[in-house]
């Protein structure tokens, strides 16, 4: 008998790698409690209990909102469950038209266009963008997500790396190019490891003086900034500098899915030639409708933003005034950095089993080695008493553990 390779023998010293490095990441079991998030029943070895979430990224708890969750009963009991297949034989559902209008409008765009999935948004577009336009340059921040890089990877166009958010950096990759060629520029407006935000002003000002189109991920300031919640483009008054900007439904908004929004004749070419939107069974139509709310919730509403922002000032500067070392960022996430990764799993698994508060360690490849943090995200529905106890549980394992504190 030949000898044959040994397929489990590779995963599993793959898998080992990964353990050896303290970096092997496993599942929580959690059910979230409707109405009554941040709580959530954790369900371990040693049984059932409650617990506090700190690291969703349903950042205002819309995906608990009565309104959402009214939208997605009523179309549940009116159309069922699956929308039937892709957008181009028999997936497109009225609660697809309603959302991309919805989206289009809150950033101020002549059309959407719907994924499953921020990943798929930016994936999608992006590599279309760069087999349609003959000799496009792609100009990509150093910190962008993975999705973003896919994106430009599978566009098999030219690729150029700028230092993150260095304005002088970007011009000077801009001023050597040749004029004449299509350019993008892809960057985030919050990213979402450090919440430092993007110079989208000063970009948009070098992307006109250069002839660059401006490609914007804002997955993670979609529902949050802006009166109407359209991100920190709205905030700034930059929706009509921005050429094309791809957000989430499954951040702020708590339901599923992503978009980009643009002009009618970019968002028709990518609806007609990305591989990534034809071959690719639509969003289910529940899923649509109760984003079409919480959009709509959102765009009258501000006093989720408000609460929010109040609660994650409010955690930053208790954590600071302990000297834990919190970054202090100007957006509303929360990193606290931990800088080793088994330190960084002991952490959070102490948090869990003895004050019932659930984070899960952020690790390489999220972040680089060295910068292993949790990420905190509190949002309008942690209360004062909330944040104090989990301030209180930080301090107290920093020093059981006798992890670093900021100078």
């Amino acid at each position: 008998m030949t000898n044959t390779f040994d397929y489990s023998g590779a995963f599993a010293a793959a898998v080992g790698k990964v353990r050896q490095e303290g970096r092997y990441r496993e599942f929580a079991d959690i059910c979230r409690i409707r109405g009554r998030f941040p709580r959530a029943l954790y369900r371990g070895r040693d049984g059932e209990r409650e617990v506090t979430v700190w690291c969703s990224n349903d950042y205002l708890g819309m995906g608990q909102h009565p309104k959402v969750l009214a939208a997605m009963h009523e179309a549940l009991d009116e159309i069922g469950a699956g929308s039937g297949g892709t957008r181009n034989i028999s997936g497109t559902n009225h609660h697809h038209v309603l959302l991309e209008a919805e989206l289009a409008d809150l950033h101020g765009k002549e059309a959407a266009l719907l994924f499953n999935s921020g990943y798929m948004a930016n994936e999608a577009t992006l590599s279309t963008l760069g087999r349609l336009l003959p000799g496009c340059v792609m100009l990509s921040d150093e910190l962008n997500h993975a999705s973003m890089i896919e994106g430009i990877r599978h566009g098999r166009c030219d690729k150029v790396i700028w230092r993150h958010n260095d304005l002088a950096d970007l011009e000077a990759k801009l001023k050597a190019l040749d004029p004449a060629r299509p350019k993008i520029i892809a960057f985030e407006s919050v990213y979402s490891m450090d919440g430092d935000i993007a110079p989208i002003a000063q970009i948009c000002d070098l992307a006109k003086r250069y002839g660059a189109l401006t490609y914007l991920d804002e997955v993670h300031a979609v529902g949050m900034y802006g009166p109407r919640g359209g991100g920190v483009a709205e905030r700034d008054g930059l929706l009509d500098h921005v050429d094309i900007i791809e957000g989430t439904l499954a951040k702020a908004f708590g339901v599923m899915g992503g978009y980009v929004a643009a002009s009618t004749m970019l968002i028709d070419a990518v609806r007609s030639t990305a591989a990534g939107f034809i071959f690719t069974t639509s969003l289910a139509p529940v899923l649509a409708a109760g984003t079409v709310a919480s959009v709509r919730h959102l765009k009258e509403s501000g006093e989720e933003r408000a609460l929010q922002h109040k609660h994650a000032a409010l955690l930053k500067r208790e954590l600071a005034r302990l000297g834990l070392p919190v970054v202090l960022s100007p957006s509303h996430i929360v990193p606290v950095i931990v800088g080793d990764p088994v330190l960084c799993k002991q952490l959070t698994d102490r948090l869990l089993a003895e004050f019932q508060i659930y984070v899960q360690p952020i690790n390489y490849p999220t972040v680089p080695k060295g910068s292993e943090r949790i990420r905190l995200t509190p949002g309008p529905l942690h209360g004062e008493l909330e944040i104090a106890r989990l301030v209180s549980a930080l301090d107290q394992l920093w020093t059981a553990m006798t992890l670093k504190r900021a100078a």
